[in-house]
């Protein structure tokens, strides 16, 4: 059981960094490009690498809130 929760700890820690990573990549970009509407076309890669990072974040975040079935 020990190593279930060292992998589910592991899993959420990612996540956290996953969607932490995306917000510091939208802040950074930015700042650096004065670029804060995500509609605008020139900028829309970037920004859809952000959402991915988030969504990944998050479905990582409710994985780990189920419980396992073989309890």
């Amino acid at each position: 059981m020990a190593d279930s929760d060292f992998s589910t700890k592991a899993i959420k820690i990612f996540s956290i960094v996953l969607i932490v990573l995306a917000l510091a990549i939208y802040l950074g970009w930015g700042i650096a490009y004065g670029s804060w509407n995500i509609f605008s076309a020139e900028y829309i890669p970037i920004y859809a690498i952000m959402i991915v990072l988030i969504l990944f974040g998050i479905c990582g975040l409710l994985l780990t809130k189920t419980k396992s079935t073989s309890e």
